[in-house]
């Protein structure tokens, strides 16, 4: 058997693995309920000879590769047919603990590079994963790293996305390379068809950012049909057939090609002999038979490149090719009857009961398996790799008397920069265009921007005086990117997986306006989906910016970090919290351990994750030094006790972040009138709310002595003491505290946009000042009933 037929043998049993599972979840597989599995076997479809062409002979264990959210069936089909899946897995395909809707690093067993899922993140993930890979080649401890290609299978769909643009424009300015991206231009969406000439303008955009582009439109089959007497007719009128009217025809089959084809060109002698020498079966597959579904086509594409331009394949495809459902305009979510998927499974020479053979529908298997011992992209068992934990140094908060949480961020990764340890040697930071404003400016300073070639500083060379002293260098540690938050987080994710995708552990630290971290949401959650590790740092956050108005003023950011699974939100108050928190978490990030939850606190820590700071430019007046344990395990834990509570207390002020002097003034004022008042400082809302909620489920499960750190805290307080919340945020981010053990809870924060005006004047106007707090308390009664007075 040739390569190019055992190729094909590999194409015709992925087509009907991929097409298979679908029916068996959709059709054959019991269900709990009335709801359509799914599965798209159209777009599936669609793909399946480029994946063969790529997988099989393109790629090298190096290479890496983003699978479009609907091929995710013929990558399990893939995966199945090398050995790399179960069965058991593709019978319950999108059930629980089945192969996943859509491949995933963390949910699959099976192979996966990059998840995908929310379209167009996948693929603009490509092109930062190779620039975090010319990052680590660009370093002494990373010049082993051989260079592979990332790869993403685009559906043309996914082209409307924005964020793929910004990617393509970060990419210039970085001098992307090593990037491969494979549109399947089967002008097929779900809800229509793709405007016409599409394809002109993807052309347009690829080469002004610098891409080498490659039209494949036509498959052997045709191309040898044009070069024969009367194919260059046919050539011409496919090529001036609309999207739509070529996609209806495929549907309908070879007796209509042939009717409109001799409606619209007539009886031309030489093209009419030419369609005589084909049947109606013949004929529809020579018209199906675009680029993209010839196997043979896209095998010798692939192998012309030979540099390392990034490149955009423009393969040319049916949706739906080979199936009863090829063209038909809804067949995106549609799926074969059981009549048309038994008339399918004949006409694929699979016999019933032997649909999940892995090999389905071949006798002879010999050659087969031969071929398939030596595909290169699976010669390595194993392609996802480790690197040792970087030992965290002692971190020193600074000793300014007055500072705000951004300025001692900036100082602690300064005082990191300074000293020559491995933790600091592998730090990358980034930031889109707030690199100064952010406090990285120091860091910078000392360990220089990232470029492949070094670039010379003008202002430096004509000693114009800056405070930003920014060169770029192949040593450089700081990766600056343009003003799109997608981005960002595209390429923390990209850092953040550098240890499993490349073999060399980073630390990535990214800054972003607070407000702004919503922009970049949708990247932040499949960066955290696919257990990437790095420290988001949100500053100016809250009502800190109030001069530029609402619009830069984050309210709901403290609710973000509690909800996002993966990230460990802190939002601390005084620059020692920050000291504590920033060492436990750059240990944090490394962790790969046991979902054992820890007893005392009852979080799973030891499987680490991200952390996300939510910081401020509002200078505060520190605490003094304080290194007792107690204190560092509760800033880490989420809270503890900078005022305890006696066994009488009334009222708790409990706050969270740069409210803190508010809450600590109002706390001293109210205790004039009721001496008994406790001051919670609260560094992380999320840790506790997962500590306590862990602890609620244990509890439930017959663990009894399930405790949580804020049931701890808690425990001790009378029922009739009330809870006073604070926090420069949503109110609902502390406002389950009362809950814990039944105490009033009255929850103060931001609800609203805010306006231009200085700190206290939005303080006062949102009710979070120490004048606020007191007003609310001289309302509550509390004790034996009795009022809390105004203080004189």
């Amino acid at each position: 058997m040739s390569a190019k037929n055992t190729l094909k043998t590999v194409e015709r049993i992925l087509l009907w693995h991929s097409h298979w599972m679908i029916h068996h979840a959709n059709h054959l597989r019991p269900k709990a309920d009335d709801i359509k599995v799914g599965g798209h076997q159209a777009s599936s479809a669609s793909v399946v000879s480029i994946m063969t062409a790529l997988y099989f002979s393109a790629l090298r264990p190096i290479d890496r590769v983003a699978v479009k959210p609907h091929a995710s069936p013929v990558f399990h089909a893939i995966q199945y047919l090398m050995g790399n899946q179960t069965r058991e897995k593709l019978e319950n395909f999108r059930g629980f603990g089945g192969v996943q809707s859509y491949p995933s690093r963390t949910k699959d067993v099976d192979d996966v590079d990059f998840s995908t899922g929310s379209v167009g993140l996948g693929v603009a993930m490509t092109s930062f994963a190779s620039l975090i890979q010319d990052y680590i080649t660009a370093k002494p401890w990373g010049r082993e790293v051989p260079l592979g290609r990332m790869v993403a299978l685009v559906g043309d769909a996914e082209l409307d996305e924005g964020n793929i643009y910004e990617a393509l424009q970060e990419g210039w300015k970085n001098d992307l390379r090593n990037t491969w991206w494979i549109i399947d231009y089967n002008r097929q969406s779900l809800d229509g068809i793709v405007r016409e000439g599409l394809f002109e303008r993807i052309e347009k955009i690829f080469e002004a950012f610098g891409w080498d582009v490659v039209r494949i439109k036509y498959g052997a089959q045709q191309r040898a049909a044009f070069i024969e007497p009367g194919g260059e007719v046919l050539r011409d009128w496919i090529n001036s057939c609309s999207n739509q009217e070529y996609a209806a025809l495929t549907y309908m089959g070879g007796a209509v090609w042939r009717q409109r084809l001799m409606d619209d060109l007539g009886d031309q002698g030489s093209f009419s002999a030419l369609l005589d020498r084909y049947s109606n079966d013949e004929l529809a597959a020579l018209m199906e038979n675009l680029g993209g579904n010839c196997v043979e086509t896209m095998t010798e594409e692939f192998g012309k490149i030979k540099h390392d331009r990034p490149t955009c394949f423009l393969a040319y495809t049916i949706k739906g090719w080979g199936t009863p459902i090829a063209g038909h305009k809804d067949n995106h979510g549609g799926l074969m009857s059981k009549a048309q998927f038994a008339e399918w499974q004949e006409r694929m020479g699979v016999a019933d009961g032997h649909e999940w053979d892995r090999f389905a529908g071949e006798a002879d298997v010999t050659e087969l398996q031969e071929f398939l011992a030596k595909v290169p992209f699976f010669a390595s068992k194993s392609r996802r790799f480790t690197d040792q934990k970087l030992p965290v140094p002692n971190l020193s908060a600074p000793t300014d008397q007055k500072i705000s949480t951004q300025a001692a961020f900036g100082k602690i990764l300064d005082s990191i920069a300074r000293e020559k340890t491995e933790l600091a040697a592998r730090i990358v930071t980034t930031s889109p265009d707030v690199t100064g404003t952010t406090s990285l400016g120091s860091w910078v300073n000392r360990r220089k921007l990232f470029a492949r070639s070094e670039q010379a500083d003008a202002f430096i060379e004509h000693r114009i005086p800056s405070t930003a002293k920014w060169s770029f260098a192949p040593e450089g540690q700081h990766i600056e990117l343009g003003i799109a938050e997608m981005n960002l987080f595209l390429l923390l994710s990209a850092a953040g997986l550098s240890h499993s995708l490349f073999g060399k552990r980073l630390i990535p630290i990214g800054t972003v306006y607070d407000p702004f971290v919503c922009r970049g949401l949708d990247a932040m959650n499949y960066a955290c989906y696919q257990d990437s590790r790095f420290l988001i740092v949100g500053t100016p956050s809250g009502t800190t910016l109030a001069p530029e108005g609402g619009a830069h003023q984050s309210v709901g950011t403290p609710l973000i970090g509690m909800s996002q699974d993966g990230v460990a939100a802190f939002e601390p108050a005084f620059a020692d919290e920050l000291a504590v928190i920033m060492e436990w978490a750059f240990d944090y990030l490394q962790r790969d351990g046991s979902s054992d939850p820890d007893e005392r606190t009852w979080l799973r820590d030891e499987t680490g994750g991200s952390v996300y700071l939510r910081l401020t430019t509002n200078p505060v007046e520190q605490t003094g030094k304080r290194h007792d344990d107690a204190f560092r395990r509760g800033a880490i834990d989420g809270a503890y006790w900078l005022r305890q509570p006696g066994p009488n207390c009334e009222i708790v002020v409990a706050y969270q972040g740069a409210v803190a002097p508010e809450a600590i003034r109002a706390a001293g004022s109210i205790a004039e009138g009721r001496r008994d008042v406790g001051v919670l400082a609260i560094t992380s809302a999320d840790r506790l709310n997962a500590g306590w909620t862990a602890a609620q489920r244990a509890r439930s499960r017959g663990v009894k002595q399930a405790r949580a750190h804020i049931e701890t805290l808690l425990a001790s307080l009378p029922p009739y003491c009330k809870i006073i919340s604070v926090i420069d945020g949503h109110p609902a981010t502390l406002a389950w505290l009362g809950s814990v053990y039944g105490h009033q809870t009255i929850p103060l924060g931001v609800e609203h946009f805010g306006q231009t005006g200085t700190i206290h004047e939005l303080y006062r106007h949102f009710g979070i000042d120490e004048a606020s707090i007191v007003k609310k308390v001289a309302g509550l009664t509390v004790g034996q009933d009795l009022r809390i007075p105004l203080p004189s």
